[in-house]
């Protein structure tokens, strides 16, 4: 079965600390903070007596290293990962860090993100006798750094790192070292912090707050920092200027925390512009101060934050009106229809009191296939809702991402198939809007540094997109 939301990627964490410390507990306590980021497997690597531990498994921070909060294990630097999969399948083998022993020394690795030239570096690699063990595009770069005939760890990493194209936020270690690398377009967030003679690392500002870190910066797009008892020197993967930054706009719209800061900006901030500026299109669509509603409801918890800046901008009620289950887990998806509803049923249910009677402003941040959309849509008009104005605070969605979200091929987006207006009467909403991509570039400020190509299908270089996927959609032949 697969998802009806966009997948999570991954989120990694790392830690110096120039006394020793319990290293293994330090990593609990941020991981945990970025669970949202990755359910399917966590794991943490640190130094213990000169040599590498690594402890990961399939499942939660909780359970696969709440041992670690029971006894000391006591070091100088570790590293964590929470990872989705969306490459390689979840599997054991595919759980991060991956750690190996090479001609380079000791080395672990934990990723966040996707590469786009995977299959072309595997193909040499493989070539030349490599034996992969993972179906992780992360291996491929432990195999291109043991491989390089460079002289020496530092210009092997250098090298290597120029060789990959797509998103890689990671974290590392190299014996007693600890390594930051973002890659050149910066699709992926990632914070270096400091406090009290240790030097954090983590996907989000909220994991750093965890450990009352106030000192902070995000590590800029094209930067190796490595950090030992020596001190911290930075560097650069050479790239070209003119190809730019990319920051991935969906961390601000969905992934990331709304409590975290991405990119240096507030995601809570963010959320309430995207949805402000949703109530303003409706309102100016209207030609009236008001929209028409009597309620605005967020779906929990994509939606609220955009919600909240809705019913304020549209000077509308925000009300609860859907109660969500913290307690179910990927389990109860399955695969046919009736079970699907089953699962939303179980996750997300609605407080009949608010919503009887009323006309209902949902808010939820996309649209992939529109089950979920239809569903939640029944759910409410069960409940007595006179009318269901469903409100997305992101685009169409009608390209795939290549650079670390689960995003189904084109021909699954529903975007690609039906209209707006043919959606909303698809998923049973008296009406449906989407915000525009020029909002959406308006509301993050700076639109040059960001990706949107999952919208537009502008992709900032050459990515493996299948020619049938580049032909027309039902959708484009039907505007010709």
């Amino acid at each position: 079965m697969k998802n009806h939301k966009l997948g999570h990627y991954c989120g990694v964490v790392g830690l110096f600390s120039r006394e020793p410390s319990n290293i293994p507990q330090d990593l609990y306590f941020p991981l945990f903070a970025l669970q949202h980021r990755g359910q399917e497997s966590a794991g943490i690597a640190y130094r213990e007596d000169d040599q590498t531990v690594v402890h990961k498994d399939l499942g939660m921070v909780s359970s696969v290293l709440g041992k670690y909060l029971e006894k000391p294990h006591s070091s100088h630097a570790g590293i964590g990962h929470v990872r989705y999969s969306t490459h390689g399948g979840n599997k054991k083998e595919n759980a991060q860090p991956l750690v190996v022993n090479s001609n380079k020394g000791e080395i672990a690795i934990a990723h966040n993100g996707n590469l786009t030239n995977t299959k072309e570096l595997k193909e040499e690699l493989f070539q030349e006798g490599a034996i992969f063990q993972t179906s992780s595009d992360t291996e491929v770069i432990l195999h291109l750094i043991s491989r390089c005939r460079k002289d020496g760890f530092h210009e092997a990493l250098m090298h290597s790192l120029g060789r990959l194209k797509g998103a890689f936020s990671m974290v590392a270690l190299h014996d007693d070292s600890l390594i930051a690398i973002r890659d050149p377009w910066g699709f992926r967030p990632l914070y270096i912090g400091w406090k009290n003679q240790k030097t954090y690392l983590a996907s989000e500002s909220v994991a750093l707050d965890m450990m009352q870190v106030t000192e902070y910066r995000s590590v800029q797009p094209g930067e190796v920092i490595i950090i030992n008892q020596e001190g911290e020197s930075s560097y650069f993967i050479p790239r070209n200027p003119r190809e730019g930054t990319h920051q991935c706009i969906f961390e601000m719209i969905y992934f990331a925390r709304p409590d975290s800061e991405i990119y240096d900006s507030s995601v809570h901030n963010f959320r309430k512009r995207i949805g402000a500026a949703l109530a303003k299109k409706d309102r100016e669509l209207l030609n009236s101060p008001h929209p028409g509603g009597d309620i605005v409801v967020p779906v929990p918890d994509s939606g609220t934050i955009a919600a909240l800046g809705y019913a304020q901008h549209a000077e509308i009620p925000f009300e609860m009106g859907l109660t969500r289950n913290h307690y179910t887990g990927r389990s109860f998806i399955l695969p046919s229809t009736a079970e699907r509803e089953l699962a939303v049923r179980l996750k997300l249910h609605p407080v009949r009191s608010v919503i009887q009677g009323r006309r209902v402003f949902l808010i939820d941040d996309s649209l992939v296939r529109g089950t979920t959309a239809k569903i939640l849509v029944k759910l409410i008009k069960e409940a007595g809702a006179a009318e269901v104005h469903l409100r997305l605070s992101a685009p169409e969605i009608r390209w795939p991402c290549f650079f670390g979200i689960d995003i189904p091929t084109r021909k699954e987006l529903i975007s690609n198939s039906l209209s707006p207006e043919e959606l909303s009467k698809h998923v049973g909403a008296d009406s449906l809007q989407f915000l525009q991509e020029e909002d959406l570039k308006t509301a993050s400020g700076s639109p040059g540094k960001f990706c949107f190509s999952c919208f537009n299908g502008d992709y900032p270089f050459e990515v493996p997109l299948r020619p049938e996927a580049r032909q027309a959609t039902p959708r484009d032949k039907n505007r010709g």
